[in-house]
């Protein structure tokens, strides 16, 4: 009875924080999909061919107001160096759509304050300015120009369908990231105790747990398959048991190094790249905890823990419920346009990946296969590898390429 107790105070800790953000999710994800639908991403490649500072900035801007799914993102990046940009540039655009975009900032504000919303910002700013001047002197990675033709080629025109798709697709992604996130913090609330935190990351050291922690935090996003929104339940978790403000921000930042992402790093880019990649990331987003953290205490803006409990109770305040109201009557619109945009046909601009449910710009496409005549398109190679081998076993070796 004592069990089923705490596991109950776990599960209402998981709704508690589901219940404040839910209204944050479907506006961060529908708005991401109005603009990855109405977006030309073959004009973004042909613009992002360089680092210089003016690129950069083009390449954090659409960055920002692209998909925020860890898993998306690298293969939008994927895509566009395919299609031309550079790849410093294109690790620019894949970090700012994963840590400066609308649905993650309202998340955080909504579980853990504006400070830790201001915080991701900065320190997602600092990242891209470590990492145009870090990546360059860490890889080499080039691939040919494409011609003016290939950039410039006329794409179907897009439509409020594709836009719903898109959003459908970004929060098919990463439902098993935000269910696994919600879970997780909330059993962390109940079942965690201080002590068993404090054996993770050193504390109440000064100038070595500042340091420390901002090490450590992308080491602990690496050994979790949690990335992108559902790394915020999480980190709140972490904070609360005792890791510092940089080490909780470079966790965060870290949502581009966990250990499937990394699998997919290296078949996008090889094991010797990836290797550099890696280690760039970690030491960018390490950097960028401690700067940030560093930044917040000379201005007297560090957070305290009190400020936002890892798990509030459950309270239908007014605003809440009336913004979550108004979602549900957003997604159910998405809902119903996405199932009119099938019923009359696909879409000659995007494919759905057929394992995760994403939506794939089909111009762009950098993972793709071959069965018995018809073309499949993927978000990532993982997805690719597990659509061949259900298809060899389903039909019994069909055709494959």
């Amino acid at each position: 009875m004592v069990l089923l107790h705490h596991l109950g105070r776990s599960l209402l800790s998981s709704w508690s924080m589901l219940y404040d953000t839910f209204w944050a999710l479907v506006l961060g994800f529908t708005t991401s999909g109005l603009i990855q639908a109405f977006g030309s991403r073959r004009a973004i490649a042909k613009r992002l061919g360089d680092h210089r500072p003016g690129t950069v900035v083009r390449a954090t801007l659409w960055g920002a107001v692209s998909s925020s799914c860890s898993y998306a993102a690298s293969a939008i990046a994927k895509s566009l160096v395919d299609k031309g940009s550079d790849f410093t540039t294109a690790m620019v655009f894949m970090v700012a759509s994963t840590n400066l975009v609308l649905d993650l900032g309202l998340v955080l504000w909504t579980l853990m304050g504006w400070r830790f919303a201001l915080a991701e910002v900065i320190g997602g700013l600092i990242m891209v300015a470590l990492l145009t001047v870090v990546l360059p002197r860490l890889t080499s990675f080039t691939v040919a120009a494409p011609g003016d033709d290939e950039v410039l080629a006329d794409e179907a025109a897009p439509t409020w369908f594709d836009a719903a798709a898109f959003t459908l697709g970004d929060l098919t992604m990463v439902r098993t990231e935000l269910l696994v996130g919600f879970l997780v913090a909330g059993a962390c609330a109940e079942f965690v105790p201080t002590a068993a935190w404090h054996a993770l990351f050193v504390v109440h050291h000064g100038a070595l747990t500042t340091i420390e922690n901002a090490v450590v935090g992308p080491v602990i996003a690496a050994l979790s398959f949690v990335c992108s929104v559902g790394n915020i339940p999480f980190a709140n978790a972490l904070w609360h048991g005792g890791l510092s403000f940089g080490g909780t921000l470079s966790f965060i930042y870290a949502d581009l190094l966990t250990i499937p992402l990394i699998a997919i790093y290296t078949a996008f880019y090889g094991a010797r790249l990836t290797r550099r990649l890696v280690l760039g990331f970690w030491f960018v987003m390490s950097v960028a905890g401690l700067v940030t953290e560093l930044l917040f205490r000379l201005a007297h803006l560090t957070p305290r823990r009190a400020d936002h409990p890892i798990a509030p109770h459950l309270h239908l305040s007014t605003v809440t419920t009336s913004l979550n109201v108004v979602a549900l009557v957003v997604l159910a619109a998405v809902l119903m346009t996405a199932h009119r945009g099938r019923r009359r046909g696909p879409s000659t601009r995007f494919a759905v990946d057929p394992i995760c449910g994403m939506n794939v710009t089909i111009a762009t496409a950098s993972v793709t296969a071959e069965v018995n005549g018809a073309t499949y398109y993927f978000c990532c190679p993982g997805c690719r590898d597990t659509f061949v081998t259900r298809s060899l076993q389903e039909r019994g070796g069909p055709a494959i390429t």
